[in-house]
């Protein structure tokens, strides 16, 4: 078993992930509150939103989240998978954020950081730009009020939308298949190459990546022990509203989520399923702040064993059905991404190309700072 928390701790703040002079956390205590600010499309969250969040709370105290409308991200990259209604709800549930602002800002600005009394921004070391290829970050970056976090690899938006229209079991195991890398070049590659920041790589699970999203805490006494299982695949808002009523039946819930094998959910949801494996769902319901602790590779059918280890429920009548009251399913997903794949492949490639053209850029800067050095170095 894994066991979570409802807060970041302060285990949590190793690897941040910052670079060098990145982070203004010290070994000290901090004589006031180090406020930061996250923003994005945050379209699909998924494990590598969360974390990207994870290591931003780890640089301060106090993290507020900035998501994009529909029609900022439509202007700048396309059209979202999710509404933004949908995307609010996800961000809001990730247990790193403390706060959440609605509609902001595509490009950040000292102004946006001011108002909401931020030290400085976090992102990713990947490039976000605007409809016109400039840095979304160039103010902030220029007046010293960015900080960057290690992108996580192995997962992206590209990638997963990719795996819902290849319907094959690649992804369960290795994505050396053909037909997995020709369907991911055709989705995420422009022609004049491919951008180290939309793409697929492999997804690579360790003990370490565990323990930065688990917090170990134990059931207190006083606490109601609520036991649910699932695949939990491609987290969604339909799992967040579930999980979100599971944990308002008791005053004190410690919610245990059960995940199923990506064979077991393959034997009873078929075709490509799960989208994501075993290891990708157990950190995407870690992050959920309404989740306790998670068991990898619970049974399908809740035998005798399980029962004495959550002190029989049913027969102690406590047995309850819950209704989220939302109907979505990864089935639907996977519908949404069907019915407009090639809006969302020219997205993809429309924001490669921007990338590229700003990779070139910087080589052809570089080189130019070479050569003029090499040139002082002759005089």
């Amino acid at each position: 078993m894994i066991k979570n928390g409802h807060h970041a701790t302060n285990d949590q703040q190793d690897d941040a992930g910052c670079k060098p002079g990145g982070s203004v956390s010290s070994p000290e205590k901090r004589k006031r509150v180090v406020r930061l600010w996250c923003d994005g499309c945050y379209d699909m969250v998924h494990y590598g939103h969360s974390n990207q969040l994870r290591q931003a709370k780890a640089m301060g105290d106090y993290l507020i989240v900035g998501v994009h409308t529909d029609a900022e991200i439509s202007k700048h990259k396309g059209p979202p998978v999710f509404t933004q209604e949908e995307r609010y709800k996800m961000v809001r549930a990730i247990k790193w954020v403390d706060e959440m602002v609605e509609g902001a800002p595509y490009v950040t600005t000292l102004e946006t950081l001011d108002k909401y009394n931020c030290d400085f921004c976090v992102h990713g070391d990947d490039i976000t730009l605007t409809v016109d290829g400039k840095d979304t970050y160039e103010e902030v970056k220029r007046e010293g009020r960015y900080r960057e976090c290690k992108r996580t690899q192995g997962v992206s938006t590209t990638d997963l939308v990719g795996r819902m229209l290849l319907m094959t079991k690649a992804h369960h195991s290795n994505m050396d298949n053909p037909d997995y890398q020709q369907h991911t070049d055709n989705f995420g590659k422009g022609p004049k190459g491919h951008s180290p920041w939309t793409g697929v790589s492999q997804f690579l699970q360790t003990s370490q990546k565990i323990i930065q999203f688990a917090s170990g805490k134990e059931p207190q006494p006083g606490d109601t022990i609520i036991y649910v299982a699932g695949a939990f695949d491609l987290f969604h808002i339909g799992h967040v509203d579930f999980l979100e009523m599971v944990y308002k039946q008791a005053e004190r819930p410690y919610v245990i989520v059960g995940l199923h094998f990506d064979q077991e959910v393959n034997r009873y949801k078929g075709k490509n399923y799960p989208i994501m494996n075993i290891h990708e769902r157990t950190l995407s319901v870690l992050a959920c702040r309404y989740v306790s602790e998670v068991v990898i590779g619970a049974p399908y059918a809740v035998g005798k064993d399980l029962l004495d280890h959550f002190k029989e429920p049913k027969k102690r009548g406590v047995f309850r059905t819950v209704d989220s009251g939302n109907s979505l399913t990864t089935d639907d997903i996977v519908q949404r991404i069907i019915e407009n794949r090639l809006q969302f492949e020219a997205r993809n490639q429309k924001k490669e190309a921007k990338e590229m053209a700003v990779i070139e850029a910087m080589k052809r800067k570089e080189q130019q700072e070479q050569k003029e050095g090499a040139d002082q170095e002759a005089l």
